[in-house]
């Protein structure tokens, strides 16, 4: 029988780490809730101790899911390790994971602390750990760049010490293929009461050798891989949890392992978590881009034609993705949008459908053909948007090359319910609208960020526009669709302001 790897997933705490993924409390509860349909193992929801807020979003989590472990990350602080305890305590699988680095150079400069001290502080965070759960695992940072017998050294006290869990990380993404397997190979045999712990991964991508690292790790005795959905987190990111889940199921004849995951929600996690962070998946992404199973040369449509496997060594279907193309359009009645729904991963109420259905009838009015993206925009625009201080009701602009008249933006919102009403100018249409938004909202923050992009190809296509603002040290994504790009730019604006105005409450509330 195949052996088992478990899938320990860090989107919301490593990946939530990298610039521009920040999601907010009821983002991470959501993605957490598709984590858990996905099939996952554990899921690291968070960093307890770095803010309330992260705090809040870990209890939720734990509280929430009911078959994953949840596993909150802490430094080897006592006063740490109690906090995470504290935020995954009401959770049915709770797991403390602390860390500590072990490398010459991280020791030195960042601890400032020997090795026997570090040696010390290790077992004394075990320890700590296991008078609050049994349930502990023990991260060596910066693993792949540390001496081996001392790291044999770690991994033998602190399985003493009553680690269920031993991760060795490849921190910042610096080992080689088989390199890094001879390290867990090395450890394994090395360290006496190996036997007792499982042996874990967690690989970044800085080299792009995340994923292999990864493989050659659990063909040397590593059952425990630590993952993001698409890859993502601090600097190049992690190993990818589709990419790895993936190359097990297909490549059975080289790595003979199982796992949990139900691959075909593999899309639909990855899509939820581009809608949230308002980042696209990249055409070119294995086996989730666009493109990963598009077929334009004529001889890869003849050879597919003839016999699908001649060049796809996996199917759409086998991750999420539909094998038939539905066309949406001003025809296509309620089970039709349904249908679609439920094939791209949504699982929505009576009501919510309804207003994903109203929304999709008043797009098709507008445009030919409803594609998959349309379909998703429209939910995360309708179902998913953040309910916040501010709402656009009306916008009219008026520009040109002649006149002498400046662009001009009038704008009609909502303030807290009540409505407002104002016009201003700018150098553009899209700067004459945040003039006047910033001068009805009461201040103007720095903006750090401005994409537009279409969702489709057409010209009839919905734009869709990511910005960035900051505000007295605070930061927010904001995103925006619309069939008419600049109300778009509206949205997007708007929904930075949302969210900016919840990290100032948030940083109030703290002080």
């Amino acid at each position: 029988m195949s052996e088992r790897v478990h899938i320990f997933d860090t989107t919301l705490r490593d990946g939530e780490q990298s610039p521009g993924a920040t999601m907010n409390h009821n983002e991470k509860v959501r993605l957490a809730r598709q984590l858990e349909r996905l099939g996952v193992d554990v899921i690291e929801a968070g960093f307890p101790a770095a803010s309330k807020g992260d705090f809040e979003a870990v209890q939720a989590i734990a509280r929430s899911l009911e078959k994953p472990i949840v596993a909150g990350l802490c430094r080897s602080l006592p006063a740490d390790i109690e906090r995470a305890w504290e935020a995954i305590k009401d959770a049915r699988r709770p797991r403390i994971h602390t860390f500590l680095a072990t490398s010459p150079i991280h020791m030195e400069f960042k601890l400032g602390k020997t090795p026997e001290q570090v040696l010390e502080m290790a077992r004394a965070a075990v320890r700590t750990a296991r008078n609050f759960t049994d349930d502990v695992e023990f991260s060596a940072e910066d693993a792949s760049r540390s001496d081996r017998e001392f790291l044999a050294r770690v991994a033998e006290a602190v399985i003493e010490e009553g680690a269920t869990v031993v991760n060795i990380p490849d921190t910042v993404g610096y080992a080689q293929p088989q390199e890094f397997g001879d390290l867990i190979r090395y450890l394994r045999e090395n360290v006496p009461n190996a036997d007792k712990a499982t042996f874990s991964v967690h690989c970044h991508n800085d080299l792009g050798l995340a994923l292999a690292n990864t493989l050659a790790a659990i063909d040397n005795g590593a059952r425990q891989a630590e993952v993001t959905l698409s890859g993502i987190g601090e600097r190049a990111g992690n190993c990818a949890l589709e990419q790895l889940v993936m190359s097990l199921n297909v490549r059975r004849d080289l790595h003979d392992f199982e796992t949990g995951v139900d691959s075909e929600q593999i899309h639909p996690s990855c899509r939820l978590l581009s809608l949230i962070i308002g980042q696209g998946i990249s055409a070119y992404q294995p086996i989730i881009g666009r493109n990963a199973f598009a077929h334009e040369s004529g001889i890869h449509q003849d050879g597919m034609l003839k016999h699908r496997q001649t060049y796809e060594i996996m199917t759409p279907e086998s991750i999420g993705r539909a094998g038939t193309d539905i066309v949406l359009g001003k025809h296509s009645g309620r089970n039709a949008i349904g249908s679609k729904l439920s094939e791209l991963g949504f699982s929505l109420d009576e009501e919510q459908k309804q207003q994903v259905f109203d929304a999709v009838k008043t797009l098709a009015d507008k445009k030919k053909r409803i594609y998959d993206e349309d379909m998703e925009a429209i939910v995360l625009e309708e179902v998913y948007r953040l309910k916040g201080k501010y709402r656009l009701r009306a916008l009219s602009v008026q520009t040109g090359t002649s006149g002498g008249v400046p662009p001009t933006a009038a704008v009609v919102m909502d303030v807290d319910g009540e409505e407002r009403k104002l016009s201003g100018f700018g150098m553009g249409p899209v700067d004459a609208i945040y003039n006047t938004i910033c001068e009805m909202v009461g201040y103007r923050p720095t903006q750090e960020q401005f994409n537009i992009s279409a969702i489709t190809g057409g010209t009839d296509a919905q734009g869709e526009v990511v910005v960035r603002l900051a505000h007295n040290g605070q930061s927010a994504v904001g995103r925006g669709s619309d069939g008419d790009i600049i109300v778009a730019c509206a949205k997007a604006y708007l929904n930075a302001f949302n969210r900016l105005g919840m990290k100032e409450e948030r940083k109030w509330a703290q002080l």
